[in-house]
């Protein structure tokens, strides 16, 4: 009779030394794991199921515009600063950190607020000193565009200051250096505005023919461009009496959008109301290629991260990238809003997406990853949302709607706020790459897919199913009964073109 017997030695499973640690013995054969697989699917689930469970997305609403919002605008240069404009001509200056206002430019313009932008760029003080601070630019459709000191309480709002020269020799020095056009050394502007003006009154005023519909700032240069019935340069040093620098054109009556590039800094890119997007080069100052879509574009916003990429905010519903290298077809289509596309923005980190749309939802993308939205933020009292921006630490979104309210998302919705320990981080990190490796299979797939919608959205989006599908059919049915070749399909990303020219 043979028997076999199990002995294991001490030297391996014992301390070598009194109060050292057991040895930890693993091993790693996955023949000898059978259940590893089970588990670890186990886990995604649970991950996925909490993640839902956690998500929590408002932040809170910022209110006191007694009309819709229309335009928002982000500080580069300062994380915790918002502009918001509305229809009552009313500007606020937010401080998102305190979800307070820091200052209100009432009746800043006659009619509503079309754009709002803050510059990157610092200018100095009224007062003269060495203290640097920021101007923002408004439009609107009483036909100006208006200059403002975004600083009108510098205290708390982390404006930076300059160290005050002892050296009298040094600080004569400086003086020599000042010119028209700012300081060289500390990098700002002069400001031509009398010391005594209030904050509330603008700093400088340019007059056009036709109302104003979009601003858009320069990353480097003191030169601003503005979209109405053209696309004009203008330059914020020569002030508002001055003529703008270029105006450029191609077909439309009327621009509603203007973005400057904002690596590739002398592109910028326009869509008008005869749906076209026109991409235009400052140095050579004429319109370089135009694009010619079904529908027309409500907002555009450029990648930060990819200088050829843009994105398109469009009436079909849709949205759309496209590289401006390739314009005969978007790169990918975004598709879930059941109404218009009013707004559109990269996240910093130029990986994600925020839209708003008149089916009064906001919703936020993976770029790359068309069809279906990650997140889908809704509320019962927001309306129809016509501004989106990412913060600039890609942490939150914020929304302007037609209600007056100005509010903040997170950007990942079952996000802890707060300090995290390096174990909560640990962890995090794990569920998170848990549920992507298996977010297509099984219930972890239905749950991360899964969002609640109102019930008019839902019924909306059985009804746009149902027109696709009849399209499809349509379509099919054409192709049967025309002589082969003459019908052939066209794919989505090419088919909201029309037509290119150069």
């Amino acid at each position: 009779m043979k028997i076999k017997a199990l002995s294991r030695s001490l030297d391996v499973h014992a301390p070598a030394r009194q109060g050292d640690p057991a040895p930890l013995s693993r091993n790693l054969d996955p023949a000898l794991h059978p259940f590893d697989k089970p588990r670890e699917y186990t886990r995604a689930l649970n991950a996925a199921k909490l993640d839902r469970l956690f998500a929590k997305p408002f932040v809170g609403a910022l209110e006191g515009h007694i009309d819709g919002i229309y335009s928002i605008a982000k500080d580069t240069n300062r994380l915790n600063v918002v502009a918001s404009g509305s229809g009552d001509g009313e500007i606020r200056l937010w401080d998102l950190a305190r979800q307070k206002p820091i200052y209100v430019y009432p009746r800043a313009h006659s009619g509503i607020i079309q754009s709002i932008c803050i510059s990157p760029l610092t200018f100095m003080s009224p007062t003269g000193n060495s203290s640097v601070g920021r101007r923002m630019l408004s439009c609107s459709t009483d036909r100006t565009v208006k200059v403002w000191d975004a600083d009108p309480r510098p205290d708390g709002l982390g404006q930076t200051s300059f160290n005050a020269m002892d050296n009298d020799d040094d600080d004569d020095d400086m003086d020599a250096d000042m010119t028209t056009g700012g300081s060289l050394r500390r990098g700002g502007l002069l400001s031509t505005r009398d010391k005594d003006v209030p904050p509330s009154e603008p700093l400088t005023v340019y007059s056009g023919k036709t109302a104003f519909n979009s601003l858009t700032h320069h990353a480097s240069n003191a030169v601003f461009a503005s979209a109405s019935s053209t696309i004009q340069t203008w330059d914020l040093e020569r002030g508002g009496s001055s003529d703008p620098l270029l105006t450029m054109t191609w077909g439309p009556d009327a621009i509603n959008v203007v973005r400057f590039n904002l690596s590739e800094r002398e592109v910028l890119a326009s869509a008008g109301s005869d749906r076209g997007i026109v991409l235009y080069d400052l140095r050579s100052g004429k319109p370089l290629t135009k694009m010619i879509m079904q529908m027309r574009a409500n907002d555009i916003a450029w990648n930060p991260t990819e200088p050829t990429v843009f994105a398109v905010a469009s009436e079909d519903h849709n949205v759309y990238t496209f590289d401006m290298r390739h314009l005969n077809s978007a790169t990918q289509v975004y598709k879930d809003h059941v109404a218009a596309v009013m707004s559109v923005d990269f996240s910093p980190t130029g990986t994600e997406l925020v839209t708003g749309s008149y089916d009064r939802t906001l919703r936020i993308w993976d770029y790359g990853k068309g069809n279906h939205s990650r997140d889908v933020y809704h509320t019962k009292r927001m309306q129809r949302i016509f501004s989106t921006s990412f913060s600039m630490d890609a942490r939150f979104v914020l929304s302007g709607s037609d209600d007056g309210n100005l509010r903040i998302w997170k950007a990942k919705a079952s996000e802890k706020l707060g300090l995290l320990s390096g174990r909560e981080m640990a962890h995090r990190e794990y569920s998170e790459n848990l549920r992507k490796k298996w977010s297509g299979v099984g219930d972890v797939s239905k749950i991360e897919k899964q969002r609640h919608v109102p019930k008019a959205i839902k019924q909306a989006q059985k009804l746009k199913k149902t027109m696709i599908d009849a399209r499809k059919n349509k379509e099919e049915n054409r192709r049967k009964h025309s002589k082969a070749g003459d019908k052939k399909p066209k794919a989505a990303r090419k088919e909201a073109i029309i037509s290119q020219r150069e």
